[in-house]
């Protein structure tokens, strides 16, 4: 990677959070190195401290550069609007830093106008900003994440899906993505999967034991040490062989990880919750008033799970499914509702309805009340800011309700997509079940 494409990307990483700092920091900086808008600085003694980010201050270094430089900061002063900008968002501590940068200006006859704007651009980097450093940090692991993605994706995914709980999206998103981009998924197995989720040959990925929920790590290694010792023969010999509590083995069946012995879900269930005695007497003797061949029938009197039973199952035995997403199955009941992949042409300004999983709900304490909300659906994710008149007023529908339907007003800039929310509605349904969402307030 050349320097000046790491450095755009420092940039980026530098100006992606929303709020105050994104309409005065973010929109000039990108319309700027676009060509889009001239280049302007807020006093030419500041190009040499802002020509390099175009005249726009992204960075904490540059803000005690300018207060150096306009206001004739010395370095134990910068050193104090250091502290304020890094103090826990500290507001009555930037308050104070502020008047005396203001008044120092206007010592130095610094125009109203452009004490303004630089008490302006330093007020909104104290909400959102950090460091140089820092920015470099993350831009190392966002480009290295983007790099991994791109040229190893089943390296990418099988590595979040083994350090779970981590990150911005729950193990069922990480899957439905990794599918929309071309990977196959492969359920849980006796015979095939490991403790974590492996690659195989053709790099499809498999999942493991460890997204399984309630299955004991010892009792799914010994899964592995019995079947790499000689193979399962049968889901009774599989029973025998392991250690596994009824519960476990339960789970198991429902989620199909026994369909690898012929068997169904329900017939493996079947299979579960038979309880066979040790040298059985009467185990082949048909019953006095049976047909011989009905008595000798193993065969589990059960129907096989409907496709939204093994959607329910999956959710509940491993909180994701490698089968279709749950919005899928009611599209056709949606004929006005928006997927996600379709809100690319749209205009701006123009009324969308969107419906999806609820995955994220954020409402930082420094976005002013706006609550932003991200909404899976088969086809990817949708984001919705909410105002706070609105979120009051559907407060117990946004925080609890897993599925949403938001209808709105479609913004677009520079290829950002979200949708302003108006109305919001649970969106219930008993085919409906899906992953729970990463909360952040």
């Amino acid at each position: 990677m050349k320097p000046k494409e790491f450095y755009d990307v420092v940039i980026e990483v530098a100006i992606i959070w929303p709020g105050p700092i994104q309409g005065r920091l973010m929109h000039p900086y990108l319309a700027r190195r676009a060509k889009k808008q001239p280049v302007t600085y807020y006093h030419d003694d500041l190009e040499p401290v802002l020509k390099r980010t175009l005249g726009v201050p992204l960075f904490q270094e540059q803000m005690l550069q300018i207060a150096m430089v306009m206001a004739g900061f010395s370095g134990t002063e910068a050193e104090e609007l250091r502290r304020a900008l890094s103090f826990h968002r500290s507001q009555e501590r930037m308050q104070k830093v502020e008047v005396k940068l203001r008044r120092a200006m206007e010592h130095r006859r610094v125009t109203p106008e452009i004490i303004e704007q630089i008490i302006a651009a330093i007020s909104s980097f104290a909400l959102y900003g950090f460091p140089e450093s820092h920015a470099i940090s993350f831009a190392i692991l966002a480009y290295g994440s983007a790099y991994l993605k791109a040229h190893y994706p089943a390296e990418f995914y099988v590595s979040l899906l083994n350090n779970q709980p981590m990150g911005f999206y729950a193990p069922a998103t990480l899957v439905k993505d990794a599918r929309r981009h071309g990977l196959k998924v492969r359920a849980v197995c006796v015979e095939r999967s490991d403790w974590f989720c492996t690659i195989e040959q053709d790099d499809t990925i498999r999942l493991g034991f460890c997204v399984v929920q309630g299955l004991r790590r010892e009792h799914a290694e010994s899964i592995v040490n019995q079947r790499r010792a000689n193979a399962y023969a049968s889901i009774d010999d599989f029973k025998r062989r392991t250690p596994l509590h009824k519960a476990e083995l339960r789970t198991l069946a429902e989620i199909g990880a026994l369909n690898c012995f012929g068997k169904n879900r329900r017939d493996a269930l079947w299979e579960i919750e038979k309880t066979p005695w040790e040298n059985d007497l009467f185990a082949s003797i048909p019953s006095r008033n049976a047909e011989p061949e009905r008595a000798l029938d193993t065969r589990s009197p059960l129907q096989p799970m409907t496709a939204i039973e093994r959607l329910h199952a999956d959710y509940s035995g491993m909180q994701l499914t490698t089968g279709p997403h749950p919005m899928s199955l009611i599209r056709p009941q949606l004929p006005d509702v928006w997927r996600a992949t379709d809100l690319v042409v749209g205009q701006q300004g123009q009324r969308v309805v969107i419906a999806g999983n609820v995955i994220c709900r954020q409402r930082p304490g420094t976005a002013k009340g706006f609550v932003f909300i991200s909404l899976e659906d088969e086809t990817g994710v949708s984001n919705a800011i909410v105002n706070p008149a609105l979120f009051e007023k559907s407060r117990l529908v946004i925080t609890q309700e897993s599925f949403l339907i938001i209808e709105g007003k479609l913004q677009t800039t520079d290829s950002v997509l979200v949708v302003q929310a108006r109305s919001i509605k649970a969106l219930r349904h008993e085919r409906l079940v899906g992953s729970a969402s990463y909360d952040f307030h």
